[in-house]
């Protein structure tokens, strides 16, 4: 991509107005609509667009808030209706790009030799804690099955 520089690594501004820093694989997009030119020419035409994607983006994202408590991918289907909210409000672009930064950061966290090494020590332990809880209860009480127990 020509930003207007010619040196590697230096930081340029594109045209449409993001600083881009050539040095880095990824590239922003600008903030703004995604909408077809024909449709932003019309002042009309372009706030159906966004009642429509703002319609579509809430019902993606009552979707996903209902799969919080309701058998599945709750959070992905949510990202989901940002992300349609995206391609038209810059709020839900700005949420989506903090968003994936806080993940990424968050990944590289966890691939820490270090954080994964107290992770592994940690769960060990947990299971450890649960099989033996488990063993003294098998114990005590022993394991009947629900159809078996005789009415008192």
């Amino acid at each position: 991509m020509n930003t207007g520089s010619d040196r590697s690594g230096e930081v340029a501004v594109a045209t449409h107005g993001v600083t881009v820093d050539e040095s880095g694989n990824r590239e922003e997009r600008g903030l703004g609509s995604r909408a077809p030119e024909f449709v932003k020419a019309r002042r009309a035409l372009h706030f159906s667009w966004q009642v429509g994607v703002f319609v579509v983006g809430l019902a993606v994202v009552a979707a996903g808030a209902a799969m919080l408590v309701l058998p599945g991918p709750g959070w992905v289907v949510i990202f989901g209706g940002m992300a349609i909210w995206a391609t038209e409000f810059v709020w839900a672009q700005l949420v989506l790009r903090w968003t994936k930064r806080k993940v990424t950061e968050a990944a590289q966290r966890a691939l820490d030799p270090r954080v994964r090494r107290r992770n592994i020590i940690l769960t060990s332990v947990g299971l450890v804690i649960v099989i033996a809880l488990a063993g003294v209860y098998l114990w005590k009480f022993g394991l009947v099955m629900p159809w078996k127990i005789k009415e008192q």
